[in-house]
């Protein structure tokens, strides 16, 4: 069967599928010892030999899936050229190459998911699928219901109006409060803009969730791999928000949920896992 080579270069686990493109674009990979350039070119694995940088594809490899509760003043990055601390650091044991999926702000804690799985990276950072992620936000003061109405509707940034978000109130004291945020969007410091557009600074950030998968009880620095449960829901999220797309329909809707006008409710605690022991799925 013969497949598009920047897939199959990903399905190694060896890049993702777009640094794949690029490995391909800057001539860096053979095929039956010629350099191809252009992209989409189809191989046939059983019969093609494919290099890259002169070494040969491995077989492909299981996909894996983990959760990691990046630190705060970490890079979400697999490597850092001003030397600063990388969510690399913190994968110690883990035998395969996975890549971040998206990013959190430097000074952002909480979770981040990391893959071999390229198809499946691409398709949850697709602006087009908008997979939902929630932080738990501390900001200081405290916000109105009219601030909390427009967050819910949507704000007016320098790059545009954000789409609807999910807010709940969860805690406050005199100089600030805790809010629990939900987006279906991943522009660029786009919770903290947001935030600061109805005039609150961001003291702190935490994701909390990303699509099913949930945080937990993860401390800072630890990370677990998926269950069967929770990979084969990713897959399904992704593979519906696909369909949704293909199909012309609406992959963002409203919030459908809004926040309480009235006290403030702490979310339901997380479900705790136990234990980091690898399992490929």
């Amino acid at each position: 069967m013969e497949l598009r080579l920047q897939k199959l270069i990903a399905s190694t686990g060896l890049a993702s599928r777009r640094k794949a493109e690029m490995l391909i674009a800057s001539g860096r990979v053979t095929i039956n010892g010629k350099v191809v350039t252009e992209l989409g070119t189809k191989v046939d694995p059983g019969r093609d030999h494919v290099k890259v940088d002169g070494k040969h594809l491995t077989s492909a490899q299981p996909f894996v899936y983990l959760v990691l509760n990046k630190p705060k003043n970490v890079m979400s990055t697999l490597d850092d050229p001003g030397g600063r601390d990388t969510v690399k650091d913190f994968l110690r044991g883990v035998s395969v190459r996975v890549f971040p999926v998206g990013r959190l702000d430097f000074d952002s804690e909480g979770l981040m998911l990391l893959t071999n799985h390229g198809d499946l990276a691409q398709a949850l950072l697709h602006p087009r699928y908008h997979v939902p992620k929630t932080y738990l936000i501390k900001v200081k003061g405290v916000l109105t219901d009219s601030e909390i109405a427009q967050l819910q509707r949507g704000v007016k940034l320098e790059d545009g109006m954000t789409g609807p978000a999910v807010v709940k109130k969860v805690k406050r004291a005199e100089a600030n409060s805790w809010l629990e945020v939900t987006i279906r969007e991943g522009r660029k410091h786009q919770v903290k803009r947001m935030l600061e557009s109805v005039g609150h600074m961001v003291i702190k950030l935490i994701r909390i969730r990303m699509g099913p998968l949930a945080l937990g009880n993860l401390e800072p620095g630890e990370f677990r791999f998926l269950s069967d449960y929770e990979a084969n829901a990713l897959r399904e999220l992704v593979e519906q928000r696909v369909a949704s797309v293909e199909r012309g329909e609406e992959a963002m809707p409203g919030p459908k949920r809004l926040v309480r006008r009235e006290g403030w409710a702490r979310p339901v605690k997380a479900k705790k896992y136990v234990g980091k022991k690898a399992r490929r799925v």
